[in-house]
């Protein structure tokens, strides 16, 4: 489990966040963080927020810890490391109970202070740029914002795609019972381009295994630009599906031989395969190891 639930001996009518700072030995901008995000509790389980006078025997406190399951960074520098993510992992606990996710391993191996610099979907694999410290990711949160990077992408789609092509498709939030669905069926989204070229045509399950590269950085633009154009990625469960096979993913009902049957493959099959960067005026040209993808494409 990434969060433990830590116990501390309370001091009475001393506020909680002096406490935190200078019984629990936190520092003062974890200790803002954890109170500002529902992570400290008395001994009733009752969230305690800044400025709250301690009346209790015991504070307790959600903080997490990574624990590692094997997974190393394939590049490794001072200030940062890339990791090769596979499908299915998560990068961020969605709450205390997730049980893994690619922050054990960056906070296993780099430490408190080290965080992602961007994010990559649950099933999409590959490379995931992670700083070290406050101030790289600082650093390299500004240049993804500022779109100082390539990403380059590998995805096997459905149907046959014979030239190079360009999307230039507006991407917003669709009106369905998907919440987190995407549409680019719209006039009002925000402003979206990706480049397209194929790779690989296979004849006999006619699918096409292409390159993306995303100019901006829409959530699920990938998938929903292809699938904009007829050639869903194989394996999405939630775009070039049934509503009812999207919402039995989502609710965790799908098995996994109706989701081969409706979309392929058991999962995902879009992979971050390259990273393009400078820093610190040193280029850097990173490219995945692609074993998990390569075993997906092989099944």
């Amino acid at each position: 489990m990434p969060f433990v639930l830590k116990k501390y001996p309370a001091i009475q009518d001393v506020k909680i966040q002096h406490f935190l700072i200078n019984e629990a030995g936190l520092s003062m901008s974890l200790s803002q963080k954890l109170l500002s995000k529902n992570r400290v509790f008395n001994d009733q389980d009752n969230i305690l927020k800044n400025g709250d006078t301690i009346n209790c025997e015991y504070i307790h406190v959600a903080v997490f810890e990574g624990h590692s399951r094997g997974l190393k960074p394939i590049f490794e520098v001072e200030n940062f490391a890339v990791f090769d993510k596979p499908s299915g992992v998560m990068v961020h606990p969605t709450r205390k109970e997730t049980p893994y996710c690619l922050l054990d391993e960056v906070r296993h191996f780099f430490g408190d202070e080290a965080s992602l610099a961007h994010r990559i979907d649950a099933e999409t694999s590959g490379l995931v740029l992670v700083a070290k410290n406050k101030q790289t990711s600082r650093q390299l949160k500004m240049m993804f914002e500022r779109k100082q990077y390539t990403k380059e992408y590998l995805a096997l789609v459905k149907g046959q795609v014979t030239t190079d092509f360009v999307i230039e498709k507006p991407i917003e939030k669709t009106n369905s019972s998907i919440g987190i669905k995407m549409t680019c069926d719209t006039q009002s989204g925000k402003p979206s381009k990706t480049f397209i070229k194929p790779l690989q045509y296979n004849k006999s399950d006619q699918t096409t295994l292409v390159k993306a590269t995303p100019v901006t950085g829409r959530q699920h633009q990938i998938r929903v630009h292809l699938d904009s154009m007829g050639h869903s990625i194989i394996g999405d469960p939630i775009y070039g599906v049934s509503e009812k096979t999207a919402n039995e993913y989502l609710s965790k009902t799908l098995s996994v031989e109706d989701r081969v049957e409706q979309t392929g493959a058991k999962r995902l099959m879009l992979h971050a395969n390259k990273l393009n960067f400078i820093y610190q005026d040193i280029e850097y040209k990173i490219s995945s190891k692609m074993k998990n993808f390569e075993n997906s494409l092989n099944e």
